[in-house]
């Protein structure tokens, strides 16, 4: 026993040692390209807003590093690095979903078309073209389809799922106290379809997100507008020929094909392979943001759900990115801020801690805001003290409004389960948001009265920071969701823009040209990154693999477990099909 015990414990060391060393190179790793090499980005991964550190990414042994991701930093930073690189002479885009949101493909579109300006060449093939990889793929010079593949071109939906109709069959009533017509996150739980109201918010921004794609393909194919709206409504591209037909796609190839181009493009023997470097090997030779610079700006990554607390990578801990805040606000190297925001809500105290440090900075130094995907709701609220903002057409912002839920499940411990309560109090209100009884109107008023107080200095801030009256802010709130190019036609975003013109206007303002980027949070430690999340990707593999598609619901019914207090939360998860 005494041995087993002693050898457990020599091995754990050992792999400690092993994982420190790997660690330890893989951080000087380099990765040699070589010339008239091809930049292959295939995208098959999550991206997120801010890569990771973790060496371990492409490593798959029981569930870690099942869940990689690639950070959108990174693929930006890495495109414009192969735009100068004379060993890189062209890309490669090997599609088919991308799984990012569309403001996030925006970004890397433009990446793309700024890379196309060096006039080396971009080159795209796909068995498959969902809608949003086909966007990506529209920039190429030359974009082509396997003769038996399929484009998907239809135009865009948003379904939202209702759970009235089941709360009822549990007999569980949902208690809800919300502010704003628009505020449809409780929806859900209280209707068995869309509002109206509901209805005209996503008809709105559903539609102008459309429209700024098909103006963006439009542009790139040669296509008329109004002959790609057409396309889609009449569902003319059923097979791959009907693509080439209608010029979405340049010609119809088999993947050797495809090799032989490449081959051909970069002066490659037809009897040598054409040398490559993936998008994700090519990243590691991103410049490193470390050494000794007088002349700084701050990113600070704001990603995920807003909560109280420390947060992580993927969520927004109010004291994590007021610290990030702080420390750049008062480090003297720093001179402007940036707070890259892509969030849609949550805790609106939590929001309110991250917006109180926004303003103290704002007093000192230049902050911008630049929108992601989402910037809605808790996300807003984050946003709207800062100098300006920068959001995408197709960023999902705005949702200005508050809502909370009690769920009354008395009946459903009675008469489902046979459990029943009793209880003493000392207080009246000491059982204030129990869920096995219903609210009092008194209860129910009190919660009221504070969902109104909230929204009201909700409001308030956003008057403030926006230099608009709080009756407008009122009315252009309500909870109402808006698209980027909806919100900077009623003020709620100064320009549309990506991350990069974001800098360049923080830059402006500070008044300053040489200068070096810098981020924050700061990121834990590869190794305790690795032990840390090891548990949860082993957990998160092995649901994934039981769950399926359902997986999704289960992560938004874990989230929904750990709301507390008020929201200030989009109303609902858009998913554009």
């Amino acid at each position: 026993m005494v041995g087993i015990i002693v050898s457990f414990f020599i091995l754990l060391i050992v792999m400690i040692l092993i994982v420190g060393v790997i660690i330890s190179s893989a951080e000087d790793e380099k990765v040699r390209v070589y010339s008239n090499s091809v930049l292959h980005m295939p995208l098959n991964h999550p991206i997120i807003e801010r890569g990771t550190k973790g060496p371990f990414d492409n490593i798959d042994i029981g569930g870690i590093g099942a869940s990689r991701s690639m950070g959108l930093n990174d693929i930006l930073i890495s495109i414009n690095n192969a735009k100068s690189d004379d060993k890189i002479k062209g890309i490669y885009l090997d599609l088919t979903n991308i799984q990012a949101g569309l403001a996030t493909s925006e970004e890397i579109r433009n990446a793309l078309l700024d890379f196309k300006k060096s006039r080396k060449f971009i080159l795209a093939y796909s068995e498959v073209y969902t809608k949003d990889s086909y966007y990506l793929a529209s920039v190429a010079d030359k974009v082509y389809l396997n003769p038996e593949g399929i484009l998907e071109f239809t135009g865009f939906s948003s379904e939202l799922m209702f759970f009235k109709g089941a709360l009822e069959k549990l007999e569980i009533e949902p208690q809800v106290i919300k502010v704003g017509t628009y505020k449809s996150a409780v929806e859900p739980f209280i209707l068995d379809k869309m509002s109206e109201a509901n209805r005209q918010q996503v008809t709105s921004f559903l539609g102008s997100m459309y429209d700024h794609y098909l103006q963006r393909i439009s542009a790139s194919r040669n296509v008329p507008k109004d002959s790609l709206f057409s396309i889609a409504n009449q569902l003319k591209v059923k097979t791959a020929a009907d693509a080439f037909t209608y010029k979405l796609v340049d010609g119809l190839r088999y993947k050797d094909q495809i090799l032989d181009e490449l081959k051909s493009r970069t002066g490659t023997d037809k009897d040598k392979d054409v040398k490559s470097v993936t998008l994700a090997s090519y990243i590691k030779n991103n410049e490193r943001e470390d050494g000794d610079f007088d002349t700084r700006i701050a990113v600070v990554y704001a990603s995920g759900d807003i909560n109280s607390g420390e947060g992580d990578d993927e969520s927004i801990g109010s004291e994590r990115i007021s610290r990030a805040i702080r420390k750049a606000r008062t480090d003297e190297k720093v001179k402007a801020v940036v707070l890259r925001v892509n969030s849609p809500g949550g805790s609106a105290l939590a929001s309110d801690v991250i917006w109180r440090e926004v303003v103290l900075t704002k007093k000192v130094k230049p902050v911008i805001v630049s929108m992601g995907d989402l910037a809605a709701s808790g996300g807003y609220y984050i946003s709207c003290a800062a100098d300006s903002i920068f959001a995408q057409p197709n960023t999902i912002t705005g949702s200005i409004g508050v809502f909370g839920i009690i769920p009354n499940m008395q009946k459903f411990f009675n008469n489902k389960l046979g459990i029943t309560f009793d209880r003493v109090k000392t207080g009246e209100y000491a059982d204030l948001g129990s869920v096995a009884r219903p609210l009092t109107e008194t209860e129910r008023l009190v919660i009221q009265k504070e969902v109104n107080r909230i929204y009201n200095s909700f409001t308030k801030r956003v008057a403030e920071g926006r230099k608009k009256t709080q009756q407008y802010v009122d009315e252009i709130g309500q909870g109402r969701v808006w698209s980027g190019s909806e919100a900077l036609k009623i003020g709620l975003v100064d320009k549309l823009g990506d991350f990069d013109d974001a800098i360049r206007s923080a830059a402006t303002m500070a008044k300053i040209k040489d200068y070096r980027i810098v981020s924050y949070p700061i990121q834990k430690d590869p190794l305790d990154a690795f032990f840390d999340k090891s548990g949860d990707d082993i957990r998160e593999y092995f649901a994934k693999q039981e769950l399926g598609d359902q997986y999704q619901y289960y992560q938004k019914v874990k989230a929904a477990l750990r709301f507390k207090g008020v929201q200030a939360r989009m109303p609902f998860d858009v998913v554009v099909r």
